[in-house]
């Protein structure tokens, strides 16, 4: 009876040990990563996919057991549309939150606020949106497309296949401006032309006077840098002012599936996309990644470059965390340039280099359904080159300072269209 009672002694020791571990394994901090995105205004309609994506990585990583024996929390925060806010919210997710990493924004205007805030704190910023390039920071990693993978691709399959009068629109912010100067460049190049080239109040729906103009330029092809929720105003009045699809096509580096759910198909159809990813992706990785992110959010739900992106580079950071073995900023950013992952699209990889991603490219056509139809593809991930060799890095800094300072230190134009008395900056 003594010999029991020992035994049981002993294993109940043993167990208490084991619970206490246990115990201290629970209570350990969870690793937090700031989520910065708009949840409400203008670009809510783009960035709300992209929380849905990186909330749902961040499941799959915890349900895998978590990153070195802790949780992941994600610290979701609003940026609410607004360049400024986007710089507060990053600011204090760094410094109250104390997150590992912050991953977020969309418009380049708000990335251009983030920036001098994380290279402020040495922190981490990862940036999952196509963009201009022409920008390189220690404290970004810019997983989203770069000029060379979506401008460049789109701008050639454009003029080989609809025709060489283009008509340059955009939201009047630093993103289409500089897309415009990019395109400008290598349009001249290609010897095609330029017909007309006109920007949209960011978030304004006042786009009649710009489809009046295109209808009177006859261009072969529209290519578009309007961002948010004007597209759903400029879709419909090309529409309503016989601007059709067959006759002068849209090709838009803004909008993808995400987008579509809210503009009418009858609007959209027959207009074309350019990204690195597509729902419409055939691989066995992306059919399974379509088929999570249903089941979790509803089958009438969709993926888009942003949300795929945004994804798969949380899963980026997270093996990063892994390889670090540390969720220290400082350290992880260091161990996030190389990684390399089977995302949803294919192969992507950090080129250490620039701090960009090799990506894909695919054209796509929107369909009567309100899907999208690749029409063209690269046969393999092409490398990220930020700054275009049309012009120098310096002429391309200068360009960018010019905007800024001409736009009273702001990345956009403050200046609605109608208070301006006919000028154009």
């Amino acid at each position: 009876m003594k010999k029991f009672l020992l035994v049981f002694a002993v294993l109940a020791l043993l167990a208490a040990i084991g619970g206490a571990w246990t115990f201290r394994g629970h209570i350990r901090p969870p690793i937090k990563i700031g989520v910065l995105h708009s949840l409400t205004g203008a670009m809510a309609i783009s960035e709300k996919s992209a929380v849905d994506a990186e909330l749902m990585a961040i499941d799959e990583i915890n349900a895998a057991g978590g990153l070195l024996g802790r949780r992941v929390e994600a610290v979701v925060a609003d940026g609410a549309s607004d360049w400024a806010t986007f710089a507060r919210q990053a600011s204090r997710l760094i410094t109250e939150e104390q997150v590992s990493a912050i991953i977020g924004c969309w418009t380049s205007a708000c990335r251009k606020n983030v920036k001098p805030v994380v290279e402020k704190y040495n922190h981490l910023l990862i940036y999952p949106m196509a963009y201009e390039g022409l920008e390189i920071s220690k404290n970004i990693i810019y997983t989203g497309l770069a000029p060379n993978q979506q401008i460049v691709p789109a701008l050639k399959w454009s003029l080989d296949k609809l025709g060489r009068r283009v008509f340059l629109v955009g939201s009047d912010y630093v993103w289409p401006h500089s897309v415009n100067a990019v395109l400008g460049d290598w349009i001249k190049g290609l010897n095609g032309e330029i017909v007309g080239e006109e920007y949209v109040f960011f978030g304004s729906s006042d786009v009649a006077g710009t489809v009046r103009k295109i209808a009177a330029a006859h261009p072969d092809v529209v290519i578009s840098t309007i961002a948010g929720e004007s597209n759903l105003a400029f879709y419909r009045v090309l529409r309503e002012s016989g601007v059709q699809a067959k006759d002068v096509p849209v090709v838009s580096l803004s909008v993808g599936e995400e987008e579509l759910r809210d503009i009418p198909a009858r609007d959209a159809a027959g207009h074309y996309s350019a990204w690195g990813y597509f729902q419409a992706v055939n691989r066995e990785e992306n059919t399974a990644f379509v088929q999570r992110f249903r089941e979790r959010y509803g089958h009438d739900r969709v993926t888009a470059d942003f949300s795929e992106t945004a994804y798969f580079s949380i899963l980026l950071w997270a093996e990063a965390v892994r390889e670090a073995g540390s969720p220290d900023a400082a350290l992880v950013n260091e161990y996030m340039l190389g990684q390399s992952i089977d995302a949803p699209e294919g192969v992507v990889t950090v080129d250490p280099a620039t701090r960009h991603t090799w990506r894909s490219f695919n054209m796509a056509r929107i369909l009567e359904d309100g899907q999208m139809e690749i029409v063209w593809s690269t046969d393999h991930p092409i490398r990220p080159v930020p700054y275009p060799r049309t012009r120098s890095r310096s002429e391309w800094d200068n360009f960018l300072n010019a905007l800024y300072l001409g736009w009273n230190h702001n990345w956009a134009n403050p200046v609605p269209p109608e208070d301006k008395k006919g000028q154009r900056q």
